[in-house]
């Protein structure tokens, strides 16, 4: 589904990403790991064409992914992104927040809108919330509306960066449930996150990043278990505390 090569970045003279190669199949789970500065973030806005790339290509579904291509707006509208911070509108309710993009960008009709955005709400486990406003609502319960906001474009992959870092620890749990239902679902995913237990359980392949590389790739049981580089030995026994 999306296939990344001979990735570069540069802000300036600082080179944040170098050489990045790797490949998502559909329905597979990959979670980024690696300490703070290492490319993590900035990797994921490349792929959602957030940030554009200094060199390299990145495909999605076979088609290359370029500023010029007048296909780009079509191909970013099947990835949906979730950040750290929520973005929710606040003048909106949490079922106008949801409907918004559908209805003004998909043109979809604001019936079948408002009926997909109460199946999500649902789905998120919200339903009670539809008329409510953002500033009533926690942050765990702000992001998974900000989840539910994303599904409801349909998008084929979904990005999550750093998804629980801005939420209490007593948040972080009904978020990375409702990500592990998506899982299960066969969702197709690409998650930058610190929890290491969630990404063990929840993904199929694990990539540790340090100093814009790629350093090692695995399946998770093999590289918590038993990681090849002395890097990633390093900064696992540091956070597998």
């Amino acid at each position: 589904m999306i296939r990344v090569e001979h990735l570069q970045k540069k802000f300036g003279n600082s080179e944040v990403l170098k050489d990045i190669n790797f490949k998502v199949d559909e329905n597979d789970v990959v979670v980024i790991i690696g300490p703070s500065g290492s490319g993590k973030s900035t990797l994921l806005r490349c792929v959602a064409k957030l940030e554009n790339a200094t060199s390299g290509d990145i495909f999605f579904n076979d088609t290359k992914m370029t500023e010029e291509d007048h296909k780009l707006c079509e191909l970013k509208g099947k990835l949906g992104m979730v950040f750290q911070h929520f973005n929710l509108f606040p003048n909106l309710t949490v079922l106008q927040n949801i409907t918004l993009a559908p209805i003004l960008v998909k043109k979809i009709e604001k019936k079948e809108a408002v009926e997909d955005a109460k199946y999500l709400l649902d789905l998120v486990g919200l339903g009670e919330k539809a008329g409510a406003y953002p500033h009533s609502l926690s942050g765990g319960q702000k992001q998974r509306v900000a989840i539910a906001r994303s599904l409801a474009m349909h998008p084929q992959l979904m990005l999550f960066d750093e998804p629980t870092s801005a939420l209490d620890p007593e948040m972080v749990g009904e978020v990375l449930q409702v990500m592990k239902k998506l899982a299960n679902e066969g969702m197709t995913m690409i998650i930058v996150t610190h929890e290491m237990g969630f990404a063990r359980q929840v993904s199929n392949r694990v990539l540790f990043m340090d100093g814009g590389h790629i350093v090692e790739e695995n399946t998770p049981d093999e590289l918590f278990d038993h990681p090849i580089h002395q890097r990633t030995q390093d900064f696992l026994a540091k956070v597998l505390v």
